[in-house]
């Protein structure tokens, strides 16, 4: 919906400088707003600011001794040897390309630097840099006035602290808006069960993992069939003594299956039944191994534990809500709002959709339906997940090309090329049929040649940032 109202300025608070708020900064300037990046890690990435600091192995006792959110000190989840599972043609944000450079990892897939590496460049290529305050911490966001004046005059208060000196004095500042871009892959998600929370061996998530090494001659048990289970999988049965991959289903993908029966030291496993004092993972169907190690490839969950939204949002099993197509809530918005909560998308092109619709609804070029039509919206979403029997944790998996179209269409902005929905069908149909090997061997040549030929390929930026 489009507004006739003169374009408005406002100040605005992006909390993260990964690729969701890098790409809100560079829109939300571009409309003019007085943007503030507040980013706890001394460098931007986010994610893909990659630390080998594993201090950060959070016992998982704490998470069972406490109803507070544990939040691990180290933001990344990346591992060393962790390559992209989809091809950087389709990465990019639509206007500056996930070009090669020379002297640089140019492979279809690269690994996690070269993904850092882009941002870099976007980064320094839009001159965000300067809106970026590093090594600040966010310890609240709360309205103003207690949320009295909801509506076009709210305001939120932001406190904030630097890192390096856990002591300093707080800072304070009133926003005319929130723009929350923390990412959704740092809060370790784990599952229930018995005997997990008495279990006397090393017991991780795979937000902790980064290198093989600490895991040779080992039996690992690795409890979640999900890309990292796989990578981590593959990567382990070289050292570890013996890998079991614990899924909840035992129908694989043909790349999985091959690459069990190529290894004779990794096996597949129902889910585990219960963990035994004297270190035996027992299984649903009743076979056990005695283990040194459990790895929880099991997910993240979504956190927040800097906003007070007087109890207007909340996270229930991973349920962001409400929010208006996983973006505004409805009674905040669009004074408040969150880039990057959708997962099983392409990434940054969505993200760049969400931020150019954050920045002109606030400037007053595009308004939102109703309080009401938001809200009934959000419910039907509900219930249509729920008629389809999806559960509630994966509410805001879209998986769904169908639905970025239409999000685009409500943002102004163009639809995703078809090319880069082809690259991505086909770079999940390679995985699922050679897990190992997909990632250096293509058979999507004529889609690619689409891509290269598309008008912003041929505007790749060769001069090195």
């Amino acid at each position: 919906m489009v507004s006739d109202q003169r374009s408005q300025s406002k100040t605005v608070c992006v909390i993260g400088a990964g690729p969701s708020g890098l790409v809100a900064a560079r829109e939300l300037r571009r409309e003019l707003h007085k943007v503030v990046v507040m980013e706890q890690s001394h460098d931007i990435g986010g994610q893909w600011l990659y630390s080998s600091d594993t201090r950060d192995e959070v016992p998982l006792a704490r998470y069972f001794s406490t109803d507070s959110v544990v939040v691990p000190r180290v933001h990344s989840s990346v591992y060393a040897s962790l390559r992209l599972t989809s091809p950087r043609e389709i990465m990019g944000y639509t206007d500056f390309p996930f070009a090669t450079k020379k002297g640089r990892d140019m492979r279809r897939f690269p690994g996690h630097r070269e993904l850092f590496l882009y941002l870099k460049d976007f980064c320094e290529w839009f001159g965000l840099r300067e809106l970026i305050r590093f090594d600040t911490k966010v310890e609240y966001v709360g309205m103003a006035d207690n949320g009295c004046r909801i509506g076009e005059d709210l305001k939120w208060v932001v406190r904030s602290r630097a890192v390096a000196a856990p002591d300093a004095t707080v800072v304070e500042e009133i926003f005319d808006a929130v723009v929350v871009a923390t990412g959704h892959y740092t809060q370790p998600r784990l599952p229930k069960i018995k005997g997990m929370d008495s279990w006397r061996r090393r017991q991780i998530h795979s937000h902790t993992y980064r290198v093989p090494i600490p895991f040779r001659d080992e039996v690992v048990v690795i409890v979640g069939n999900s890309l990292s289970g796989q990578d981590i999988s593959m990567e382990l049965v070289e050292v570890a003594k013996q890998v079991h991959l614990s899924s909840k289903t035992l129908d694989v993908t043909e790349g999985l299956s091959r690459v069990i029966s190529k290894h004779k030291t990794l096996h597949l496993h129902p889910q585990i039944d219960r963990l035994c004092d004297d270190g035996r993972v027992v299984f649903v169907d009743g076979s056990c191994v005695e283990a040194d190690t459990i790895i929880y490839c099991t997910g993240y969950s979504y956190s927040f534990p800097f906003l007070d939204a007087q109890g207007i949002i909340t996270v229930d099993d991973d349920r962001v809500g409400p929010l208006y197509e996983h973006t505004f809530p409805p009674s905040l918005a669009p004074s408040l709002s969150f880039i990057g909560i959708p997962r099983k998308l392409i990434g940054f092109p969505f993200f760049e959709a969400q931020a150019k619709w954050v920045a002109q609804l606030l400037s007053g070029k595009k308004t939102l339906p109703s309080y009401e039509d938001m809200m009934v919206s959000i419910k039907e979403y509900y219930h249509s997940r729920d008629a389809a029997g999806i559960p509630q944790h994966y509410t805001h998996d879209i998986a769904n090309f169908e639905y970025c179209d239409r999000y685009c269409d409500l943002a102004g902005f163009p639809r995703l090329e078809q090319w880069r929905k082809d690259l991505c069908i086909s770079a999940l149909e390679n995985a699922a049929a050679n897990l190992e090997t997909y990632r250096d061997l293509h058979d999507d040549a004529e889609v690619l040649q689409k891509a290269m030929r598309s008008a912003h390929f041929t505007q790749i930026i060769e001069t090195d940032l």
